[in-house]
C-alpha cells in the first residue's frame, strides 16, 4: 500500500510539472493531490528513519500504511505492545521533525 500511495503522489507531482499524458491508474483517487507532496516527504523521512532504526520504521509502516493495531504489530514483530507504543510515539516525533526540516 505504501508503494502505491507514494507512486501516485509522485505521478501527481510529474503532472503538476508539465506532464500532459493522461493515464488511468488502478489506484486513482487514493491520494488527495493537495497531500501528494506531504506523502512524498513522509516516504523520504520514513526511509531515513528505517535506515537509523529498522524496527521503528516497520512499526510506522504497519500502523500507518497497513492499518494494524498495536497488538497486531507486537505479534508480527515479536515485541511487547508497550514497546510498540514507545516506538510509535518516538517515530511520530522523529518523522514530524524530519518532515519540517525538509520543507
Amino acid at each position: 500500500m505504501r508503494r502505491v500511495l507514494i507512486d501516485e503522489a509522485r505521478k501527481h507531482g510529474n503532472r503538476k510539472r508539465g506532464g500532459d499524458v493522461q493515464k488511468v491508474s488502478v489506484a486513482e483517487g487514493l491520494v488527495v493531490p493537495a497531500r501528494a507532496e506531504e506523502l512524498i516527504a513522509l516516504d523520504e523521512a520514513l526511509a531515513a528513519l528505517t535506515r537509523i532504526d529498522e524496527r521503528r520504521g516497520r512499526v510506522v509502516e504497519m500502523k500507518f500504511f497497513g492499518g494494524l493495531n498495536v497488538d497486531e504489530i507486537a505479534e508480527v514483530l515479536g515485541i511487547s505492545p508497550d514497546t510498540v507504543k514507545r516506538d510509535w510515539k518516538l517515530a511520530k516525533a522523529w518523522l514530524s521533525r524530519e518532515m519540517k526540516r525538509q520543507r
